[in-house]
């Protein structure tokens, strides 16, 4: 993935001099560029977390979990905004999830939850594309949420935002599908980073994502569909066929 990191303050963008995953400081105001937005980050494993809403799992008949439900998504899923999604028509039903995501600022391997907001560099919007009759079919979740543009990511890393009180909103054409509050979640982020980190090590940049509420849908060519989180961002994709 090319590009450069820039970083938003007042309005104005100024390019990043350094990583955004170590040392950095704010360089030069960018004027009058024309800027394309990628995927904000390109984690080496994205950690998905299932049912993680009340409402989601009473949505899909089943019971609230004892503890995080795992599984995960590949790299190569990743898209940033605008990018297309493409929907496999021979896959069946191909839903939208909206969802928050933590981006990791540093490596962690058996964190506690009290430590855990330390090693998070910040927030972004992440879309579970999901082929339903996929993930029905084979039970596990890896190849119904695996297929390449299944994981629009962005539009941007947001730092300093708490996750624990964010309106999340997921949108089709305009229609508002989903709607939910992330103090609704069942396994709080902190609670989720030390779950994870007892078995899987976290590299700085990549993801755990938070599941989603409910009012997932189904997603068709020619749609536009978009994740809404206040003080984080509003990731847009369209819809193409495969």
């Amino acid at each position: 993935m090319g590009g450069r990191y820039a970083l938003e303050r007042d309005g104005g963008f100024y390019w990043l001099e350094g990583s955004p995953l170590g040392d950095y400081h704010t360089g030069m105001l960018i004027e009058d560029t024309p800027m394309k937005f990628l995927a904000p980050v390109r984690p080496s494993k994205i950690i998905a977390i299932g049912l993680n809403y009340k409402d989601h799992a009473a949505e899909m008949n089943k019971k609230l979990p004892v503890e995080p439900l795992v599984f995960s998504k590949p790299s190569s899923a990743v898209v940033g905004p605008d990018a297309s999604i493409r929907i496999p028509s021979w896959a069946g039903r191909v839903d939208h999830e909206a969802e928050m995501a933590v981006v990791m600022g540093k490596r962690a391997y058996r964190i506690k939850a009290a430590d855990a907001m330390d090693y998070v560099l910040g927030l972004t919007c992440l879309n579970d594309v999901t082929a339903r009759d996929l993930q029905n079919k084979d039970v596990q979740y890896t190849r119904a949420k695996g297929f390449d543009t299944f994981a629009p990511l962005g539009p941007c890393i947001a730092i300093g935002v708490d996750p624990s009180n964010l309106t999340i909103e997921g949108w089709v054409n305009g229609e508002k599908r989903q709607s939910s509050n992330t103090n609704q979640l069942i396994f709080a982020v902190p609670e989720l980073i030390e779950f994870v980190s007892r078995f899987c090590t976290l590299e700085a940049g990549d993801i755990i994502t938070t599941g989603t509420p409910s009012g997932v849908g189904p997603l068709k060519p020619g749609d536009r569909v978009m994740v809404k989180i206040p003080s984080v961002g509003t990731l847009s994709n369209p819809c193409v066929e495969a």
